[in-house]
């Protein structure tokens, strides 16, 4: 899988699993001010924080559900 276009240029060389316990910032369009403010409003830390974060998981949810909803 090519994730290079995901992340910013100093995380494309890293594994999946390296990337999912960094800070959000690296993930392509998330500044260091983005990630403190995750960080304050949400206690998330790392990719694989926001990837659990509830709201995120909800708002999955939803989005899938409505593609099927008639």
């Amino acid at each position: 899988m090519n994730i290079n276009k995901s992340v910013v240029k100093a995380y494309e060389s890293k594994t999946l699993k390296e990337i999912a316990n960094s800070p959000v910032d690296a993930l392509e369009g998330v500044s260091a001010g983005d990630a403190k403010l995750l960080q304050e409003a949400f206690n998330v830390k790392t990719v694989k924080d926001l990837a659990n974060l509830k709201y995120v998981k909800w708002a999955q949810a939803i989005v899938t559900l409505a593609e099927t909803e008639e």
